[in-house]
């Protein structure tokens, strides 16, 4: 661990990081660019004292999972957080499609939706990052482990995973689901993540395995969509989508028409979601 250097790569970036750009409020007393302390650290979920000692070549020896998380509150670049776990004397995290490091230029994005509901999804299904107001509209889907991180394994597994959609639409979304797993598969090839999640549900799924030896391609992965939510009822809603191509991740944005029934719902949710993203998912 080089104590010295990880202080200075840490400051020069927590100085070159404006509050613009992780949605925060610059302030009138705020004299100089860049953000505090303190700031990065609510960011990067640890303590001030802990953070300010890193910074300041003291304290105890950050683990890997600390190092993460302030590459995630810094915004940091895949190549920035490599650089931050070498200074740290660790071993740079493998580089995988499925990465859980959100792109900084995706992130910048959704804490500028913070009243939206807007999401981040990898290339195999998994939702990194949700704004409240997803969280209200679909439940917290980064809450999952294992497999089930994947919405595509959820679908074919978990019944509680369709009671937010319209029963009608199921055998659609079934379909398309296995087409887009059926493409992050082609790529991946064997041994790849993809290649696990698909003997998985090979194995748990006869609905799966059924469409899979149809050879499904993917069309449009994100087509209008039907809610049926638990509070408020039915939604019928537009999913905008942002794809970032080196990361493998997805932005996506749900939005009514306005003056329709569901768009005064989705203000409801966007309004009142802290008391309603604790629903089940």
């Amino acid at each position: 661990m080089d104590r010295r250097r990880l202080a200075e790569f840490l400051r020069t970036r927590r100085e070159a990081l404006q509050p613009e750009d992780v949605g925060l409020p610059r302030g009138t007393r705020r004299r100089t660019g860049g953000l505090r302390r303190e700031e990065v650290a609510a960011l990067s979920g640890m303590s001030t004292d802990y953070y300010s000692r890193i910074e300041q070549q003291r304290g105890p020896h950050p683990s890997e999972q600390m190092l993460a998380a302030i590459a995630r509150g810094l915004r940091l670049t895949v190549d920035e957080r490599d650089h931050l776990f070498r200074l740290g004397g660790y071993a740079t995290p493998r580089r995988v499609p499925r990465t859980d490091h959100l792109n900084p230029g995706m992130m910048r994005i959704l804490d500028r939706l913070a009243d939206t509901p807007a999401q981040v999804v990898n290339h195999l299904g998994e939702t990194l990052s949700q704004t409240r107001p997803a969280i209200a509209l679909l439940g917290d889907e980064t809450r999952h482990t294992g497999l089930a991180r994947s919405l595509h394994y959820r679908w074919f597994t978990d019944p509680e995973t369709r009671q937010r959609y319209v029963s009608e639409d199921h055998a659609t979304w079934s379909r398309l689901i296995a087409a887009h797993l059926h493409a992050a598969y082609t790529r991946d090839g064997a041994g790849s993540r993809a290649a696990e999640l698909v003997d998985g549900l090979l194995a748990a799924s006869p609905e799966f395995a059924a469409l899979w030896r149809e050879h499904p391609v993917a069309g449009t992965f994100c087509p209008p969509k039907r809610f049926q939510h638990p509070r408020v009822g039915r939604l019928e809603l537009h999913c905008q989508v942002l794809v970032d191509p080196d990361q493998s991740q997805t932005l996506l944005v749900y939005t009514a028409v306005p003056g329709t029934d569901s768009h005064e719902k989705l203000a409801l949710l966007s309004v009142v979601g802290d008391q309603m993203a604790d629903l089940p998912g």
